[in-house]
C-alpha cells in the first residue's frame, strides 16, 4: 500500500514538476515575433482590461500566446511531422506532401461552382469596363497539376476546369473573340517551381513571357527567347516557401533568381497602400502622377530586410498589393497591359516591360471591383486575367 502510494506522488510531483519548468521557460525564454519557419507573426502577449476579462478573449488570447511561444515548439512540429509520416504511415501532413523534394498542398475536388461564380466575376468587370474589348485569359497549374495524380494523390480534373471557364465564359449575342484563351502550361514542368514554395521561378518562364507577348501581339518587342536572354541573373539564397513551414520536415532552402536589365531597372512601381495617406476623418490616396507619389524599384531587395515582409518573393514588385502601376519608360511600344492577377504574376509582370509602357496589376482579392474605376482608365489596353488553379477553385476570395 505504501509503495503504492509514493508511485502516486512520484506521478504527481513529476507531472507538477514538469508544469512549472515549462512555465518557467515559458517566462525566461526569448520571445520572437515571426515564425520564419510558417511565414506569419506570432501572437502577442495579451494585456489585461476590465472588457476584454469580461467578453473572455482574454483567455483566448493568452491560449494562442502560450501555444505560438510554447519552448521547443518548431522541433515539436517537426517531431509531429515524422511521426505522422514514418509512423502512422501517412502521405501527407496538414495536406502537404513531398515527392521527389518538392512538396505541394492538396487541391481537391474540383469547386465547379467557384468556376461559375468566377466566370460571372470576369464577365461583369468586362461589361463594366471594357465591353468593347477583347480580354485574354489564361491558367497557371499548380504543382498538383504534376504530381498528385501521378504519384497516387487525390487530384482536381484540370481538363474540366478548363472547359467549363470556357463554357461559363460565352457571351449569348456575342462573337467567340469576347473572352480568348491563352495557353501557357505547354512546356512547363515541375522543375519550374521552387521546392519548398507554390510559385514558379521566374528564370525559368521565359518562354511563358514569349507566349503571352506573342499572343498579345508584343512579341517582337521583347528581345530574349527560350535560348537566349539579355537579363542579367541575380540570386537570394536561403528562401524558405510557404510549404516548408507547413510540412514541418526538414529540406533544403530553394535560391530566388530575379532577372534584371536596363528596362527592369529604370521601371518604377505605384501601389495603392503605398500611396494611401491616412487623414484625420478620411484617407485620401497620391495617384500616381500627383506631387509626391511615393515610387518604388521593381524589385525592392529592401523587402529582404524589412520586418513587414515576411516572405522573400516580395522581392517581385514589392508582394502582394490592391493595385499596382508599373511604368517603363525604356519599353519598345507605347501600350498598355492590365493584368488581373494572383502572386503568381509578380514575376511574370517584369519580363514583359519592354513591351509595355505600362502595366496595371490588379489583385481582386484585395480591392472591391468596383473601387478599379477610380485608378484604372481601360481605353485602349490589352486585358488578360491570369489565375493559377487554386485561385480558379476559390473564387469566393475576389471581391
Amino acid at each position: 500500500m505504501k509503495e503504492y502510494k509514493w508511485k502516486q506522488r512520484i506521478t504527481i510531483y513529476g507531472f507538477v514538476l514538469c508544469l512549472v519548468s515549462m512555465m518557467v521557460l515559458i517566462v525566461i525564454s526569448p520571445k520572437e515575433t515571426v515564425s520564419s519557419a510558417e511565414r506569419r507573426r506570432l501572437a502577442e502577449k495579451p494585456e489585461l482590461t476590465t472588457k476584454n476579462l469580461i467578453d473572455k478573449s482574454f483567455m483566448d488570447d493568452t491560449e494562442k500566446y502560450l501555444l505560438d511561444h510554447f519552448p521547443f515548439r518548431d522541433k515539436l512540429r517537426r517531431i509531429k511531422a515524422y511521426f505522422a509520416y514514418d509512423v502512422l504511415q501517412q502521405k501527407e501532413n496538414n495536406d502537404i506532401y513531398v515527392v521527389n523534394g518538392h512538396a505541394a498542398k492538396l487541391e481537391y475536388p474540383l469547386n465547379e461552382a467557384s468556376i461559375k461564380r468566377l466566370a460571372v466575376k470576369m464577365k461583369g468587370l468586362r461589361q463594366q469596363y471594357f465591353p468593347e474589348q477583347t480580354a485574354w485569359y489564361a491558367i497557371v497549374p499548380d504543382k498538383n497539376y504534376f504530381l498528385a495524380e501521378q504519384n497516387g494523390f487525390p487530384s482536381i480534373d484540370y481538363e474540366r476546369m478548363g472547359t467549363l471557364l470556357s463554357q461559363e465564359l460565352r457571351v449569348d449575342n456575342a462573337p467567340d473573340t469576347t473572352f480568348r484563351f491563352m495557353d501557357i502550361v505547354s512546356g512547363l514542368t515541375i522543375e519550374d517551381y521552387y521546392r519548398t514554395d507554390t510559385h514558379w521561378r521566374q528564370e525559368c518562364i521565359l518562354d511563358v513571357a514569349r507566349c503571352v507577348g506573342d499572343m498579345l501581339g508584343v512579341g517582337e518587342a521583347l528581345s530574349f527567347s527560350d535560348s537566349q536572354s539579355t537579363f542579367i541573373e541575380n540570386e537570394i539564397k536561403n528562401f524558405y516557401g510557404v510549404y516548408y513551414g507547413q510540412a514541418a520536415l526538414p529540406m533544403e532552402p530553394d535560391t530566388i533568381v530575379y532577372l534584371t536589365s536596363e528596362v527592369t531597372d529604370a521601371a518604377r512601381v505605384w501601389s495603392l497602400e503605398e500611396n494611401m495617406q491616412s487623414g484625420k476623418n478620411t484617407k485620401t490616396v497620391l495617384l500616381p502622377d500627383e506631387e509626391g507619389a511615393v515610387w518604388k524599384s521593381v524589385y525592392q531587395t529592401e523587402k529582404l530586410a524589412d520586418s513587414k515582409s515576411l516572405d522573400k518573393y516580395d522581392v517581385f514588385v514589392g508582394g502582394a498589393s490592391s493595385l499596382q502601376i508599373i511604368r517603363s519608360p525604356k519599353a519598345a511600344t507605347q501600350k498598355r497591359l492590365i493584368l488581373f492577377r494572383d502572386s503568381y504574376t509578380s514575376s511574370l509582370a517584369p519580363l514583359l516591360l519592354e513591351a509595355y509602357k505600362e502595366i496595371v496589376l490588379i489583385d481582386l482579392r484585395y480591392i472591391d471591383s468596383m473601387r478599379i474605376g477610380t485608378y484604372v482608365d481601360f481605353a485602349e489596353a490589352d486585358i488578360l486575367f491570369l489565375y493559377n488553379t487554386s485561385i480558379i477553385n476559390h473564387s469566393e476570395m475576389l471581391k
